[in-house]
């Protein structure tokens, strides 16, 4: 017995369309693998199926194809119609020189200039424009000043907090440094007042008499020195002893 033929009409019965689906969707795929190979076409399927499920098959890649099907669509339009696409430039082009003088128009307005041609009612919107102009500019203007105080006072509290910090460190090496002289002073005054200090030995003046016409000479090193009687002198020539590798004392 034969295979009847198919009403070609949507099947009522859900789980009947659903296995033709399946069964038609798997031929479908095979036919176009068969196609693809037998001829060595470039074939791409995609199907949906009612629930939105996605079935493809490419040959060399399903978006290949449809880039290659893109470009032969786009050169075949432009190749077929390029009336319609001049006219649809000289369409936009229209548009927009239209666009652009009412802009100039539109400037020229609110730089004060070509008011002759307009009436109360657009004389009035125009001047409530330029109200809120001058409303956003003077906000944005007092804005910026409020910015720029506020960094203006943080710029003067960090050089206060500067100022404050490089007085108390002159005021401390000051005090260090008066201290410092205070004690050099004390140092060198009780030098000066000891004359028994063991680091500046001071040596006294020599015992011996002399007579007053003797020069007073500077003793340095340890040497001999002889004092010779002078004429109506009565210091006898005789030797010194104690001499150090200090410098003696002037004798007088």
């Amino acid at each position: 017995m034969g295979r009847g033929r198919v009403e070609m009409k949507r099947i009522e019965n859900k789980i009947n369309r659903q296995v033709t689906f399946s069964k038609r969707r798997n031929g479908l795929l095979k036919k176009a693998y068969e196609l693809s190979v037998l001829c060595d076409a470039e074939v791409a399927l995609i199907i949906f199926s009612s629930r939105g499920k996605l079935y493809e098959f490419g040959s060399v890649g399903i978006e290949r194809t449809i880039e290659r099907y893109n470009r032969c669509y786009n050169c075949t339009l432009s190749n077929n119609k390029p009336e319609e696409t001049t006219q649809s430039w000289c369409q936009e082009v229209t548009k927009l020189k239209s666009k652009y003088e009412s802009l100039v128009r539109t400037n020229r307005n609110l730089l004060g200039e070509d008011l002759g041609e307009m009436g109360v009612k657009e004389l009035q919107a125009l001047e409530r424009q330029l109200e809120a102009a001058l409303t956003a500019t003077r906000q944005r203007k007092t804005q910026v000043m409020m910015e720029e105080m506020e960094d203006l006072r943080k710029k003067e509290r960090q050089l206060g907090d500067i100022n404050k910090q490089l007085k108390i460190k002159f005021e401390t090496e000051g005090h260090a440094f008066k201290t410092f002289q205070d004690l050099w002073a004390n140092s060198a005054a009780s030098v000066a007042g000891d004359p028994n200090n063991s680091e500046f030995p001071v040596e006294p003046s020599h015992p011996i008499s002399l007579d007053c016409n003797s020069e007073p000479f500077l003793q340095i090193g340890f040497q001999q020195h002889y004092y010779v009687q002078g004429e109506g002198s009565s210091v006898s020539k005789s030797n010194v002893a104690g001499e150090t590798n200090f410098v003696q004392g002037w004798v007088l």
